[in-house]
């Protein structure tokens, strides 16, 4: 695609945040509203379309109109080279969850603008979403009925789903920098969108300023293949310091083995539990069982803030009072549910990681087991398997600046695989919140000190010690709070 407009013109071409409409070189932003669904989070912000083909092998086919958002700059004479927001997922929209984490990018803006586009398959007009069945949002689908779950799915598609990987993917983030006036990007990813981010910057290094990877996915990784040793080295983590507080103890004893007593009771005697909507307050009947305890496990410990509640949940749900645990999860996973593509996302990792997944005996006891292996390689036998680029599996190899963090307790991406991605990376640092879990960006002094690696690309020079203030959310000793 021919640009219209050199890098060195885009910062006086954007000198109006408030205009009613702008162009970016070949787009045209005009003002909108994103939220995020099953949240109430909602920024006004600008909007544009970019049209690519499908398949880029076939420029003249079909075409995906992708949605743009634009976080306008502060300054009248933004930088002239661009924040590039990339999503997680695999199957999360940019555009829907940018307002969950605006602050993050918040010292970003004051000079620069902040750029995101939907990753093809999660977007309006090419969005790979699949209805849930019940017995899949419980974790308690049968091997045959996951795979009619996605054979149905595919069948509703009116689209070539093996063309949604992320090697085609980056070929869209190419296409926005080129109709943007090919700017130098300064490319944030976030958890899954870490890897996006590594294969940008690997296909097309020029394009790339400096590297913000948060929530870090090693490329060698197969998306899947350690979530459950991570959450359990988690877990532990979390559960293991409220038995060695005197308070925490004294009131839930090991909340470690009491999650294990739960899991077990739940395993033997599942429950249906009538609980009141913690939205609509209308009454609904949500299953106590072994998927249930693990999926609850999982996604509270992802935050600082959820973790802080789980000791006190789980010993009012060992002593058979599961209400409160069960809405709280149900407001946790109601609100990630309606973000995740899950089309999008098995196009991408039955093309990228499923061939090297299997189950590991010694997760089988674990709390959440071998279940996410077992529902992907279930689903991708019967899913259409997409390009994959030469070396896409191998390390990045690239002396472009570049800002790691992580969350020292996150249940999904920890620390490790940051220094992992580091070791190839010769102008990279690793930042480590403390207590923290999954993404760093919005948490504490980290906005500023993400402002300050790309003005000055020098991440050995940021004074990182303001993150050592960070630590865990208290534990909530009872419904009112943690101790004073």
């Amino acid at each position: 695609m021919k640009a219209l407009f050199m890098p060195l013109v885009l910062g006086t071409l954007l000198a109006s945040p408030l205009a009613p409409a702008r162009d970016l070189g070949q787009l045209e932003f005009t003002p909108c509203d994103l939220s995020q669904p099953g949240t109430g989070a909602t920024t006004r912000l600008e909007c544009a379309t970019l049209e690519v083909p499908e398949d880029p092998g076939k420029p003249d086919g079909r075409k995906l109109r992708l949605k743009v958002g634009l976080a306008p700059a502060r300054s009248s004479e933004p930088e002239a080279d661009p924040v590039l927001f990339i999503a997680g997922g695999p199957g999360q929209s940019a555009t829907e969850s940018y307002p969950s984490i605006a602050g993050g990018f918040s010292r970003l803006r004051e000079k620069r603008h902040v750029i995101f586009v939907d990753q093809r398959g999660t977007g309006e007009g090419h969005r790979l979403a699949c209805d849930f069945p019940d017995e899949m949002a419980e974790g308690a689908a049968s091997d045959e009925q996951l795979v009619t779950m996605a054979r149905d799915c595919l069948a509703g598609f009116d689209a070539d789903v093996a063309q949604y990987t992320t090697s085609v993917a980056v070929t869209d983030l190419e296409a926005l920098r080129q109709a943007l006036g090919a700017p130098r990007l300064n490319v944030y990813g976030g958890s899954y969108g870490t890897r996006v981010a590594q294969e940008y910057a690997r296909q097309y290094p020029d394009g790339v300023r400096s590297l913000l990877l948060d929530g870090v996915v090693p490329p060698e990784l197969a998306l899947g293949s350690e979530h459950s040793i991570n959450l359990e080295d988690s877990l532990k983590a979390i559960l293991g310091r409220c038995a060695d507080e005197p308070a925490c103890s004294e009131a839930f004893g090991d909340p470690y083995r009491t999650l294990y007593a739960l899991r077990d009771q739940a395993r033997s005697q599942p429950l249906t539990v009538q609980v009141a909507d913690p939205r609509t307050f209308e009454k609904r009947e949500l299953k106590l069982d072994e998927p249930a305890v693990a999926i609850i496990a999982r996604l509270f410990a992802y935050s600082p803030e959820t973790a802080a509640l789980l000791p006190l949940l789980l010993d009012q749900a060992a002593k058979g009072r599961p209400e409160s645990l069960l809405a709280q999860a149900a407001l946790v996973y109601d609100s990630l549910a309606g973000q995740i593509n899950h089309g999008m996302q098995l196009s991408v990792i039955c093309a990228e990681d499923a061939a090297r997944l299997a189950t590991r005996e010694q997760d089988a006891d674990l709390i959440l087991g071998n279940a996410i292996v077992g529902v992907t390689l279930n689903q991708c036998s019967v899913w259409p398997r997409g390009p994959v680029s030469e070396g896409f599996n191998e390390p990045l190899r690239s002396d472009v600046p570049t800002l790691l963090l992580s969350g020292e307790l996150d249940p999904v991406t920890p620390p490790r695989y940051a220094d992992q991605v580091a070791a190839s990376l010769p102008r990279s640092r690793h930042l480590v919140g403390k207590g923290q879990g999954h993404i760093l960006l919005a948490r504490g002094c980290t906005p500023r000190l993400a402002a300050e690696f790309v003005d000055a690309l020098d991440p050995e020079g940021l004074e990182a010690d303001c993150l050592e203030v960070l630590g865990a959310s208290p534990f909530f000793l009872d419904y009112n709070g943690a101790a004073p």
